[in-house]
């Protein structure tokens, strides 16, 4: 099994996530705000230095106003190259 922070999938997330967080004009900064986490918080998901547990995924796409099931269903139906 490939580790999850180096598959299709995890790549996407985080391309995702980080497009979204830019799109919306937040820094890195801005989004820990939100989460009330530290900066490095985000830099080091966004950079796939670290992963996201679930709970984690769901505060980040609340503060991102995501539709976090959207993003699992698309996730769920890409195939893991």
């Amino acid at each position: 099994m490939t580790a999850s922070l180096h598959t299709t999938r995890y790549r996407f997330l985080r391309d995702f996530l980080t497009e979204a967080r830019k799109s919306q004009g937040l820094s890195q900064e801005a989004l820990a705000e939100k989460l009330g986490r530290l900066q490095t918080f985000v830099s080091k998901y966004e950079r796939g230095e670290r992963r996201l547990d679930v709970v984690e995924l769901l505060d980040v796409t609340d503060a991102l106003q995501l539709d976090a099931s959207k993003l699992i269903k698309q996730l769920m139906a890409m195939e893991d190259l």
